[in-house]
């Protein structure tokens, strides 16, 4: 890894320890075993609503071509990330090991951009104690045990949600997720991503933490319709 970001990825690392003790977070949780690889609690599969990321970066003049174009999209796996009951590791092993670019293509149908690919691995893969090809097999394995609720499947047209919802619709397609094991974030008005906790063996868990940390405080949110032709 060129020095340039050894560097720059140290200088976040020790930014991140930082703002914890500023804002008063207990550490104590996890500082016995703190970017480990293997040692964690659980698993948190996001889910991020791919038209509305679409929208947010095309917005910021930064639209990806990868995940906007003509295919449609609706959910989409931003992440697969192993965590702590209290807090989450990253970056467990500097340099990460090379992930195979067979592998990364395999993943493309659920994260539809190999730089955010390369990314989780480096960041949140690496914790999992597994190997890349093992640790995406695990994501693909999560993936098909949650189903995405019908009316979310194909939506047509942009629709308001209230968070509760969200979170009904999915409990209601998912016999067995807790209430507790489901967060729904936003922006300032978009639908964002659905946050499932997973145990070790990807079946549901619950997250109080995380189910606190991603709650979406609007009222009511859009949808926006899913690209793409039909």
């Amino acid at each position: 890894m060129p020095q340039f970001f050894m560097r720059a990825e140290l200088f976040f690392r020790v930014a991140a320890a930082l703002a914890l003790c500023l804002v008063g977070g207990d550490a104590s949780a996890q500082d016995r075993r703190q970017n480990q690889p293997g040692k964690f609690d659980f698993y948190v599969l996001s889910l991020s609503w791919s038209p509305s990321f679409c929208e947010a970066t095309a917005e910021r003049g930064r639209e990806s071509k990868e995940q906007c174009g003509a295919r449609p999209f609706s959910f989409v796996v931003h992440g697969f990330w192993p965590q702590y009951d209290k807090g989450f590791p990253e970056f467990c092993r500097v340099p990460a090991p090379r992930v195979d670019r067979n592998v990364m293509s395999s993943m493309l149908d659920l994260m539809p951009a190999p730089q955010l690919i390369f990314h989780e691995w480096d960041k949140h893969g690496t914790c999992s104690g597994l190997e890349p090809r093992a640790y995406f097999d695990n994501i693909r394995k999560a993936r098909a045990v949650v189903k995405i609720p019908e009316a979310y499947l194909e939506l047509a047209k942009p629709t308001m949600v209230t968070p509760d919802e969200v979170e009904e619709q999915f409990v209601k397609a998912n016999p067995g997720l807790p209430r507790d094991a489901i967060a729904v974030t936003c922006d300032n008005r978009r639908l964002q991503e659905v946050r499932i906790c997973m145990s070790k063996d990807l079946g549901f868990h619950s997250c109080p933490e995380v189910d606190r940390r991603g709650v979406c405080r609007r009222d009511r949110v859009v949808m926006p319709p899913v690209r793409g032709e039909r």
